[in-house]
């Protein structure tokens, strides 16, 4: 039975004169007794698209179903667990958890009992007094998902409720909330979860959404036919993960790159795109994503913008899931610290058309003041990314000797003034 459907979907935002559309196309079902898992690059819009499917935005196109009734607004029978806690300090535990109910109108006695029961349910009865500063992060986060719980939703969304905590302190929390789900003492019918996490989703889901493209839609849906418990070391769920990197790695082909494309820098400081290749030449200069990520200790959210970054800048290719330095990858990977500036500088120049642009300008005008680069970034980005992607560029230039930066001036100067 489908217990929520979107078909459709499409949104964007207004960029001065212009329109970005983030979500074109999406379309997606969650039925009845399944956990979902949704993944995607950062920034590729599984927040927002979770949040239309909750209600809390309404889309510029197509249509949200729950139960079969049209969402137009905050729906009910649907509860979300978030990655900050969101606590109210000044609340206790039992307090916190009882808020929903309060909005409902349901009468005090009721709310207290069924408040401690979502506590106990949670593993943390004995704490309904505690305020949130005297709970750790994991039991704080268990606050979380007893608050939303407590309503007895039909559809519980997870927006990376578990990407603030320790890796130890997450895997018990996980766990703790699969053994619930599989034993049916969950009131929800449905789970959609948002994670960066690939082995998480491959351990909790029973079917795994890739949203992809720019705009976005569903590109891929990969069942996992995996029974419970599942061993992170059985080749068949590593098999999963490959098969999860590998998709996530393909793109579309497309004969020409938009120029909002050119613009968006990945969030990629230089130390570690440069520690990034390092270690892909340590492993022989082609290596395995999930290997690579696992010896590096990095997470899909902070993988994916080096990779992006290194294939940008002509450092490497991701061909299937795997990552292969190009020759000049390898010589930055075992340069110096000098050749790596030389090399850098010069890749900057020959793939980055605004650092292009900006060293042109600095040729001829001897100074060029910060709202120029802006100017160019706002013209096809939000403002709050062409001040992020300015930074990068700041970072970028710098590292690879190409300009000064003057703080009191906000300008960019020649080096050698």
């Amino acid at each position: 039975m489908k217990l929520l459907e979107a078909q459709g979907v499409r949104k964007g935002y207004r960029v001065g004169a212009q329109e970005r559309v983030i979500l074109e196309g999406v379309d997606l079902e969650l039925r009845e007794g399944e956990i979902v898992a949704l993944l995607g690059r950062s920034g590729g819009g599984k927040s927002t698209l979770l949040r239309i499917l909750a209600g809390l935005i309404l889309p510029d196109r197509g249509e949200v179903r729950l139960r079969g009734r049209r969402v137009e607004g905050p729906a009910e029978g649907v509860a979300m667990v978030f990655q900050s806690f969101a606590l109210f300090p000044w609340l206790t535990v039992l307090e916190n958890v009882m808020l929903g109910l309060e909005a409902q109108g349901m009468p005090k006695g009721e709310r207290i009992r069924r408040a401690r029961e979502a506590i106990d349910l949670i593993g943390l009865s004995g704490f309904e007094e505690a305020l949130p500063k005297e709970l750790s992060g994991g039991m704080r986060q268990r606050v979380g998902f007893a608050r939303a719980l407590v309503v007895e939703p039909v559809v519980l969304f997870m927006d990376e409720p578990l990407s603030a905590l320790d890796p130890l302190t997450a895997e018990g929390l996980r766990g703790d909330f699969l053994d619930l789900w599989l034993g049916r003492r969950l009131p929800t019918q449905g789970v959609l979860v948002v994670t960066h996490n690939i082995e998480e989703a491959v351990a909790l889901a029973d079917r795994i959404l890739i949203l992809q493209g720019s705009p976005a839609r569903i590109r891929w849906e990969i069942p996992i036919p995996l029974s419970h418990p599942r061993d992170p070391g059985d080749p068949r769920f590593r098999a999963q993960v490959e098969a999860i990197y590998q998709a996530l790695t393909e793109r579309e082909e497309v004969e020409h790159r938009l120029e909002e494309e050119l613009l968006r820098l990945p969030e990629a400081p230089v130390s570690r795109i440069l520690s990034l290749a390092e270690a892909i030449a340590r492993l022989g200069g082609r290596a395995d994503l999930p290997l690579l990520a696992e010896e590096e200790g990095l997470e899909v959210d902070e993988l994916f913008p080096l990779l992006e970054a290194l294939e940008l800048l002509g450092f490497a290719r991701v061909v299937q899931g795997d990552v292969e330095l190009t020759p000049a990858g390898l010589s930055l990977a075992g340069g110096d610290l000098e050749t790596q500036r030389l090399l850098f500088a010069e890749h900057l120049l020959r793939y980055v058309p605004l650092l292009a642009q900006l060293h042109q300008a600095l040729l001829g005008r001897g100074q060029v003041p910060e709202e120029w680069a802006l100017r160019r970034l706002e013209g096809h980005l939000p403002p709050q990314e062409a001040q992020r992607v300015l930074g990068v560029v700041r970072e970028w230039g710098r590292f690879g000797g190409l300009f000064l930066w003057d703080e009191n001036a906000r300008a960019f100067r020649p080096r050698g003034e």
